[in-house]
């Protein structure tokens, strides 16, 4: 998605936690402590939330839907900007993974099924909230290859206040002219296209047909196949995606836009073609910003995670009358031709504001979310956590790892601690918001641990090439980490991901000894972490949530001890 005000709403003006101290010597307050950061338990139960069948039916999982396994959409529409009115058909090809007679796919209710089609004839179907029930008329036998087209229309909901909410952005150009784009994850891609709206099916490859009014062109995912005049005024782009797409990256975008090439960026897989569409208006400042951002950005991006995952289908920027998305290959950018997030630096160091937030932040999403996609939006952490984190690699590929780790130590200011980052399965929702900005201090703690940066970049490009171009739980990501760094890393990923407190390392000075603890909502946490004597090296101390002497730390005092909470996104409490 997004970045972390963009997406999930953030406040991105939130205060500055205590935790984030660079002052070893300052005592947490004890409302830092876990007891005091969790709510009590007849809270917990008003705030729980209440999830309906409609909500089961968005997010969940069941035989209607794991049934088919998609292989192919074809995507033809007919869009009018004055009627705000789309129609036209998506076809789906698929193969069975079992026997069945009756399947499960999804369009906003206030969109108007037609007709399903199968084998040249109507076949039955039902509605319930967003979900639609197809009956075929023989089994469809398991292992078959089979399609059906569905035929729609209607008015699609419009996006408010896109992209934090879903929908149809209608907006118009400098000269009047009409400006319209989709953003939709969250919300689903199926407020505008029949679709299996969730994300654990991804199709396999997509032609994208987009007829739009004579003068106005649209912009879709992967490269441009064929432009035709048709009859009534109106042109046809075919847009043809080779490689798999999650729903909610399918884009469209209708503009009087203009096209100029990037040239090829010489990347691990060869030339990649570097294509932007942009308004007249903005031609000039396009080929400047993206001139200084897209190319150093794809080096950064291929260093730490490995290849671009789309060379078949190109690199795009778009221009869109929001502020950014991470459509495939075709990546939504409203960001003003402007440095640091609208204007402003979001980590507040100074070191955001010299590189355009939206082209880093939504082209890594590239490399996770649209090559690496969670299978449920619970896990979305995986996408934004990691995409976050890119943001401080960047810095540190253009201006060294020291100016990475302020930056990503500046991120802090927006985190907020206030539920689970991962958040409930099977109904399409998301946790927290701190999936960012606490999700990427999260993955710079673990590089930490670690403690060997050419591991590191080896673990990142692993991720990116074992899970290429597939779907997956964040369960799979976090044994991937233990598997391959040979530490098991759950319970710190356990703490940070499903609790909304950090921990708190408690020290105590008693009889001579130092002691410490870990104070943490996970039994038995245990979380190496870097202590020293004012004036010396820092030392990797093993704790656990049992006090224990350190005895590394000779002659440490409550006045020469300090903590690595620079690089370590903790509490401390020192006795």
């Amino acid at each position: 998605m997004t970045d972390g005000v963009v997406g999930s709403g953030i406040n991105s003006q939130g205060p500055l936690l205590l935790c984030s101290m660079t002052n070893t010597k300052v005592l947490l307050l004890l409302l830092l402590l876990v007891g005091s950061f969790a709510p009590a338990a007849g809270q917990l139960l008003q705030n729980k939330p209440t999830f309906t069948r409609a909500d089961s039916l968005r997010g969940g999982q069941t035989p209607l839907r794991t049934c088919y396994d998609l292989n192919y959409y074809h995507l033809d529409v007919k869009l009018d900007p004055a009627k705000r009115l789309i129609s036209g058909s998506n076809l789906f090809r698929y193969t069975a993974t079992q026997d069945f007679t009756r399947l499960q796919f999804d369009l906003f209710a206030n969109l108007k099924v037609e007709k399903v089609l199968y084998k040249g004839k109507e076949v039955p179907f039902t509605r319930e909230a967003n979900a639609v029930f197809v009956t075929f008329p023989t089994t469809i036998a398991k292992g078959s290859r089979d399609e059906f087209t569905v035929q729609y229309s209607g008015n699609p909901i419009v996006a408010k206040k896109a992209p934090w909410d879903g929908g149809m952005v209608f907006s118009q150009d400098a000269k009047g002219k009409p400006w319209v784009a989709t953003a939709c994850q969250g919300t689903g891609a199926s407020i505008w296209w029949p679709t299996k709206d969730q994300q654990a099916d991804e199709v396999d490859s997509m032609l994208i047909s987009v007829s739009v009014p004579n003068g106005l062109k649209n912009v879709s995912n992967g490269r441009l196949r064929k432009v035709t005049k048709l009859k009534g005024g109106y042109t046809r782009f075919d847009w043809a995606v080779r490689n798999p797409i999650n729903n909610y990256a399918v884009a469209l975008n209708v503009g009087d836009y203009q096209h100029f090439s990037g040239g090829t960026y010489a990347g691990e897989k060869g030339p990649l073609t570097l294509d932007y569409w942009v308004l007249p208006e903005n031609l000039a400042k396009a080929k400047k910003q993206f001139a200084a951002n897209v190319q150093p950005m794809l080096k950064s991006m291929e260093h730490w995670f490995g290849p671009y995952p789309w060379y078949e289908d190109g690199y795009k920027l778009v221009d869109a009358p929001h502020l950014g998305m991470e459509h495939q290959s075709a990546v939504a950018y409203g960001n003003k031709y402007q440095n640091g997030y609208l204007g402003r630096d979001r980590s507040n160091t100074g070191w955001g504001d010299k590189w355009d937030f939206i082209i880093i932040h939504e082209s890594g999403h590239e490399w996770f979310g649209n090559n690496i996609t969670t299978q449920d939006i619970a896990d979305m952490w995986v996408h934004e956590s990691f995409t976050t984190y890119s943001e401080a690699l960047f810095v540190e590929s253009q201006f060294g790892k020291q100016a990475g780790q302020e930056y990503i130590h500046g991120q802090r200011r927006n985190i907020q601690n206030d539920a689970s980052i991962i958040g409930p399965y099977g109904v399409n929702q998301e946790g927290s918001g701190d999936m960012y900005d606490k999700g990427s201090n999260l993955l710079n703690m673990l590089r930490t641990v670690i403690n060997d940066d050419a591991k590191w970049r080896q673990l990142l490009r692993g991720l990116s090439s074992t899970f290429y171009h597939q779907t997956v739980t964040g369960q799979q990501v976090i044994e991937y980490f233990n598997r391959e760094s040979r530490k098991d890393l759950t319970k710190i990923f356990d703490q940070y991901l499903r609790h909304a407190s950090i921990p708190t390392l408690e020290v105590r000075f008693e009889n001579g000894q130092t002691i410490a603890r870990w104070i943490s909502n996970v039994p038995g946490f245990d979380m190496p972490v870097r202590l020293r004597v004012k004036g010396g090296e820092y030392q990797f101390i093993p704790l656990t949530t049992k006090f224990e002497p350190i005895k590394q730390l000779a002659g440490a005092t409550k006045e020469t001890l300090e903590v690595d909470t620079f690089n370590y996104y903790i509490g401390v409490l020192i006795n």
